[in-house]
């Protein structure tokens, strides 16, 4: 036990709440939370990938074309989504424009088949396809030679860049609107502190795009792709995740970091198609995935490298919801906070 000024000595019970208050106590142990859902959500999602539906275009002759189609559309497991194409074209085209990931080019006049792919969009997904469809065209005793069509950069290490890119746009994001929400506490306090905060967080956007960008491009070599478009799509990304942020700090105060994480970090990066595509996860993770800033980051920024932009509504979207539901829901709290607390709000407004 320790001893006061006066001699007296503090019970151990006392010592204990002195040093580790109530509320340190439920922060740490939302930390565990937290920790124990990372180990649940990235190992859920990565101990045991597969493919499952994997949208395969088949290009084959009248006759037997659809015989083919039904039979890798049931193999055991359901790994392929087969579909016929009518030439090997437009199976490319499917390929550029993300409509499909491979085509399986049937030679009539012989036992070797083509296998296009697109490595670009992740290595992981088109060996995994190579595989099925191997072992597929051996059972008929035909053989495969695979053709990636859209190889991913040489630069860009089994075409992870772009997720790793985009995750460091998310930390970014959400890291500075958590220094902004708690520079002068965890709750903006009126509508002025608000639109200060989210312009200051509009400005970093900008600059972490950028930087990004130029880091991945001209400076490693890592990703191709037009620089001025992954520059856009960083700052958005930055903004959408930052918003965000604020918005949950908003609403729950330093709860709301926590929040941040849990949807960004441990739900959005493993559900995000970077080391495992969208087809080799298991399903709560492909589902979740499109509609989080990590996944739609991903996609888009795979599409801008290696797809000419293709298939990027959808995701972009996702992005613009994510900044436009934070900004919205960010200043509407500020204006109610000030109409509960209008003594707060003059205060806070004469030190913001």
């Amino acid at each position: 036990m320790a001893t006061t000024d006066d001699g007296t000595r503090t019970p151990f019970r006392e010592e204990v709440t002195s040093a580790v208050t109530a509320r340190a106590a439920l922060l740490v142990t939302g930390v565990l939370g937290l920790m124990v859902a990372f180990i649940t959500s990235y190992a859920g999602a990565f101990h045991h990938p597969r493919p499952t539906d994997v949208p395969l275009g088949v290009v084959a002759p009248a006759q037997t074309g659809g015989q083919l189609v039904t039979k890798l559309d049931r193999l055991p497991g359901s790994p392929l989504d087969a579909r016929t194409v009518a030439s090997e074209r437009q199976a490319r085209q499917q390929i550029a424009d993300r409509r499909i990931d491979g085509a399986l080019i049937v030679d009539p006049r012989g036992t070797t088949d083509r296998l296009l792919v697109a490595s670009g969009g992740g290595a992981s997904l088109s060996q995994a396809l190579e595989a099925v469809v191997r072992a597929a065209e051996k059972s008929q005793q035909r053989t495969v030679r695979t053709v990636d069509v859209t190889p991913a950069d040489r630069g860009d290490s089994r075409s992870l860049t772009s997720f790793y890119l985009v995750v460091g746009w998310c930390v970014g994001g959400y890291l500075c609107a958590a220094i902004l929400a708690i520079s002068h506490g965890a709750r903006a306090a009126n509508g002025a502190r608000a639109v200060i905060r989210l312009a200051a967080l509009a400005l970093y956007a900008i600059v972490a795009g950028l930087a990004g960008a130029i880091v991945v491009g001209p400076v490693l070599g890592a990703l191709p792709g037009s620089i001025a478009c992954l520059w856009g799509l960083g700052a958005l990304i930055v903004f959408a995740v930052g918003a965000s942020t604020l918005a949950f700090q908003s609403l729950l105060g330093i709860i709301g970091i926590g929040l941040a994480i849990l949807l960004v970090v441990i739900l959005g990066n493993p559900s995000a198609g970077g080391a495992y595509p969208y087809p080799l996860l298991p399903p709560f993770w492909r589902a979740i995935g499109p509609a989080l800033p990590p996944g739609a980051g991903t996609w888009s920024a795979r599409s801008i490298a290696y797809f000419r932009g293709h298939a990027m509504t959808g995701p972009l979207l996702v992005l613009a919801a994510w900044a436009a539901g934070g900004t919205l829901v960010t200043l509407v709290l500020s204006v109610f906070r000030k109409r509960e607390n209008p003594e707060e709000g003059q205060a806070a407004g004469r030190t913001a």
